[in-house]
């Protein structure tokens, strides 16, 4: 397997295609592999990579705190290890915020932005009420706790509440049981408890790369909402609010998702 030894940790990673390099960083519990509908057309334009963050999938695990300063760390490393000076980095949901934190951060290491389907750390009001109990989260607070979580039902709930689509659920709520039996939770955990105590709205001026927020209008994981205010404080942001689209929009509606994102980096 290629593994990158970065930031202390072992991750995962694949190259696919040739060019300017795309950098994609999955949401909460999802791997390399959820990239399946992207991957095959993306790198037929550009050097694609995908990875498995920290605590996810075919990476490695660490004993300390998971913040997301820390897995955007990951990615700059992995980028470093690769000879990638600067590329194009797309972020979906919890992938998104670490996304924006590389652009803050590193701004000299993002060409082009795309954000999906994600956050600022402060929208907690603007997340599915159910999610917030499942997460442990009490009204007012933004913490959480994950010595409270039930993680397969977590699990579940995501899953099916990110799809809108019958059929997908059909198919994605039993094989993400299954794919839970052999599952060690405390990495998945440790992931979901990085957005505890994480605020970048205020910083979203920071930002240089030019940047696509696109999200679905029927998300019922994050309030297409948020998408409005990240890109009101984004100079220059473009938005794309796909009508119908869910959480996972990306699978479901994924010729327009991608032909959005290509669109944006290669036209605009």
């Amino acid at each position: 397997m290629p593994i990158a030894t970065v930031n202390g940790i072992n991750i995962y990673y694949e190259v696919h295609g040739k060019g300017i390099p795309l950098i994609m960083t999955q949401g909460f519990a999802g791997n390399h592999k959820a990239w399946f509908f992207q991957t095959p057309v993306f790198k037929k334009y550009y050097k694609v990579i995908i990875f498995d963050s920290r605590g996810i999938g075919n990476s490695g695990t660490s004993d300390e705190t998971y913040t997301i300063r820390t897995m955007a760390e990951d990615i700059i490393g992995l980028m470093d290890y690769l000879s990638i000076g600067n590329a194009n980095v797309l972020g979906l949901s919890l992938g998104g915020l670490v996304a924006q934190e590389i652009a803050i951060s590193y701004p000299e290491r993002v060409r082009k932005l795309v954000l999906g389907s994600t956050y600022t750390g402060r929208d907690v009001k603007n997340v599915h009420p159910e999610l917030m109990d499942n997460l442990g989260i009490r009204e007012g607070s933004t913490d959480i706790d994950i010595s409270i979580i039930d993680f397969r039902k977590l699990i579940n709930f995501m899953v099916s509440a990110s799809f809108n689509k019958r059929l997908f659920r059909m198919v994605f709520v039993p094989l993400s049981k299954y794919g839970l039996r052999s599952v060690d939770p405390e990495g998945y955990l440790r992931q979901m408890e990085s957005v505890t105590g994480y605020d970048n709205l205020d910083r979203l001026q920071l930002i240089k790369a030019p940047t696509l927020v696109i999200t679905g209008s029927e998300d019922r994981i994050i309030s297409p909402d948020v998408s409005d205010l990240i890109a009101s404080k984004i100079p220059n942001a473009v938005l794309v609010k796909v009508k119908g689209g869910s959480h996972a929009f990306f699978m479901e509606m994924r010729g327009r998702f991608n032909k959005e994102v290509l669109d944006f980096l290669r036209n605009r």
